[in-house]
This record gives structure tokens, C-alpha cells and sequence, in this order.
């Protein structure tokens, strides 16, 4: 179902009918890529899944996988190129989405480091799912298949649309999260099969604590107007500044710096000087401190989707240029949901916005991981995986 309730339009190679009896792998390596935290969050709902169901699941990191030196260019790549938004803007909409030379060039280079580790990793299994949530993998799946025809090559995006790079010959699925990303699938392989299902979103947020015991846990005045502050495992913006802003204007800041820790330093000195910013490093209290909040200030990913099940209020901070500027339109279209500049006064004003209109938050389409489970399995079932009879859209 969409965010409105509406059913999700079922795409080509979406479930259409009984599943097949029992599952064709019963174990799956999950493909993921260490930019952020958000294809981790992605891999583990997925992992969580596949383990109600028996498979054993083993999630790999791409990023990682590189070596140690390889690694921590394409880190350095990334980060450099995404500070200089004309730079990443130009190489996602240039090349990524029109898949040029360079492109190609970087991913057969990525693929050939890939694939020894995966080649080992389902060695001695029996009919393997390769699950990629990070586009290298799905290139690398593809490329193994070849080796292995046993193997089943499935891709999710939960991008708001698919660049060049997350199609790959030898996918034997896609699974996608909106329409769009279905149509951008499309375009560059128009007969592929596809499946909608709603965004993956990790188990302890369905289960997230009401507000009042989230506050009793944190020390979060029960009145007060309380915003959770983050921006990716990375940190992005000056979310020291904008933390001290939001403090000084009255509210509660709960301000997460991830992986950044120099950020967090910098909170840690706001804390001290306003009381009501609360610093956290990287954490996996994220399901806390959403409860414990009003609103949700972030940029534009998968935390937009977990803000979403726990029912908060949305602004999206626009800090990640290429497909962050599409997953941003993607949030605003859903609806409740502002979006800001980074900087530290527009995002009170927005904060001020969404505080006093307080606009109406669309009900998540699904109420518990356990019912997302049933449509992912009800779209691997298009693979031969037995799955419970549910097709994408019920409820």
C-alpha cells in the first residue's frame, strides 16, 4: 500500500498467484555496502526475515570487501565527492543515471575485488540467494551467476529511483520500494521482473516504547517539544550548530552524530553549555529516541522510513546532493514532511513550521515487521521461494 492507504500497483513479476511449496535456497548471502548506515539497516531487516523462515543468512560488506586500501579510497571518493554537491550531482545525473564509461569502469574494477570473497562465501551451498541492497553487489551476483546458474540474483532498492549501476544481467529479480523505482528498473531493462513491496524497516521499531516511557528512559521532560537530530551514519552539516539553534529557541535536542567523532565532540561542548542537547555517538537506540521525540530532523533515507513506522513528523535536511535530492522529493511527496537547508535557521524554521501546523501524518502502510515479511517472501516467491500467499498491496 502506498503512505495514503491506496494499494501499491503491482508490477511486472510481482507475486501473481500460489508460491511455489517449499523454498529453492536455504541459504543467502546479503550483499551490502558500508557508505552510511542505511543498506546496513536495509540487510538486516532482510536478514531478520530470511531467518523466520530457516535461511541462513550472512550479510557481507562490499565496501569492505575492497581491502583495506580499496576500501578506504572509495570512502574517501564518496565523501569528497558528496561535500561538493556540483560534483555529485553532475556524476549522478551524468553518469550514474545514463551509465557512462566511468561508471563502468569503476564497477568492473569494484567487481573483480568482489568477487573471490562471495564466490567463497556460497561455496558448498545448495541453490544460493544472493541478495544485494548495495548496487556493486548486484553487478558482482550477476557476474557470479554466470559461474553458477543455481545461483538466484535478487536486487532490492529502496531508493525513490535506480540508477544505471543497480541493474546488472543475471538478476533474476528486483524488488522496489516505490513505482518510480519500478519505471527506473524499467528503463534500463524493460522486461525485468520486478516486485513492489513497502520499505524494510527494522523489527525494534515496530516495537519502539510509547513516548511517555521513551522520555522516562532518556530524562526528557513529559512537555517538553523534543527534536531527534541526525543526519546519516556519517553526520552530515553542521548538526553542532543547528543542535545549539534548536536548544536556544526552547526545544529538546536528542542529537546523534553516528560515526562522526569529531561531531560528537563538538555536541558533547553544546552540552555543555545548554542542557537540553543530548549527544549520542554512533547508537542503536535510534527506536528510543525516536519515541522520545516530536519530530524527526534528518536527511533524506531509510531513517525517514523508521521515523515513519514510530509516527513522527518529518524534516528532511538537504544535505545529500544526486539520489538524495530524488529520495527527498520521493518524502515530501508522501507527505508529512518539510524540507531545509542545512543551515542552522532554516532548520528552525522548519522545525517552527511543522511544530505549529502540525500536519497530518500519513498511517504507515503495514503495522508490524511480521506483515512485511509477508510481502517480501510473497516477492521472493516469484524465485521459488515458499512463501506465505500474500500479494504486494494487502493488508
Amino acid at each position: 500500500m502506498t503512505m495514503d492507504g491506496a494499494p501499491l500497483p503491482v508490477t511486472r513479476g510481482a507475486w501473481r498467484g500460489a508460491p511455489s511449496p517449499a523454498p529453492s535456497f536455504r541459504s543467502a548471502v546479503i550483499l551490502s555496502g558500508s557508505i552510511g548506515k542505511g543498506h546496513d539497516s536495509v540487510a538486516e531487516a532482510c536478514e531478520a526475515a530470511l531467518r523466520t523462515r530457516g535461511v541462513r543468512a550472512e550479510i557481507l560488506d562490499c565496501m569492505s570487501m575492497l581491502g583495506g586500501a580499496g576500501s578506504q579510497l572509495g570512502t574517501a571518493l564518496f565523501r569528497r565527492m558528496i561535500s561538493v554537491p556540483a560534483i555529485y550531482d553532475g556524476f549522478h545525473f551524468s553518469h550514474l543515471r545514463n551509465g557512462s564509461r566511468l561508471p563502468q569502469i569503476l564497477e568492473r574494477a569494484a567487481v573483480r575485488q568482489l568477487l573471490p570473497a562471495v564466490r567463497e562465501a556460497i561455496d558448498g551451498a545448495d541453490d544460493p540467494l544472493v541478495l544485494s541492497v548495495f548496487p556493486t553487489g548486484v553487478s558482482t551476483a550477476g557476474a557470479l551467476k554466470r559461474e553458477r546458474p543455481d545461483l538466484t540474483a535478487v536486487a532490492m532498492c529502496t531508493d525513490a529511483c535506480a540508477h544505471r549501476m543497480w541493474v546488472a544481467e543475471g538478476t533474476d529479480l528486483y524488488v522496489v520500494c516505490s513505482p518510480l523505482a519500478a519505471l527506473t528498473i524499467q528503463r534500463y531493462t524493460p522486461e525485468a521482473e520486478v516486485a513492489l513491496v513497502p520499505p524494510p524497516v527494522r523489527p525494534q521499531f515496530y516495537d519502539a516504547p510509547p513516548r511517555r516511557a521513551a522520555r522516562d528512559l532518556l530524562g526528557v521532560a513529559q512537555d517538553a517539544r523534543c527534536v531527534l537530530l541526525m543526519a546519516g551514519g556519517w553526520g552530515l552539516g553542521p548538526l553542532d550548530e543547528t543542535a545549539e539553534t534548536l536548544a536556544r529557541a526552547g526545544y529538546w535536542v536528542l542529537a546523534v552524530a553516528g560515526s562522526n567523532e569529531r561531531l560528537y565532540k563538538r555536541l558533547q561542548s553544546v552540552a555543555t553549555r545548554n542542557w537540553r542537547v543530548l549527544p549520542f555517538a554512533m547508537t542503536n537506540r535510534v527506536p528510543d529516541l525516536m519515541a522520545a521525540a516530536d519530530a524527526v530532523v534528518t536527511s533524506a533515507g531509510q531513517t525517514c522510513n523508521e521515523a515513519r513506522v514510530v509516527g513522527r513528523w518529518l524534516v528532511i535536511l538537504d544535505v545529500v546532493p544526486g539520489h538524495g535530492r530524488e529520495n527527498t522529493l520521493h518524502e515530501l511527496e508522501q507527505g508529512g514532511a518539510l524540507d531545509c537547508s542545512p543551515d542552522p535557521g532554516s532548520v528552525e524554521a522548519a522545525v517552527r513550521f511543522v511544530f505549529a501546523e502540525q500536519p497530518e501524518l500519513p498511517p504507515w502502510p503495514i503495522a508490524s515487521a511480521t506483515e512485511w515479511q509477508k510481502h517480501f517472501f510473497g516477492a521472493l516467491s516469484g524465485v521459488g521461494f515458499g512463501a506465505l500467499p500474500v500479494p504486494v498491496g494487502s493488508g
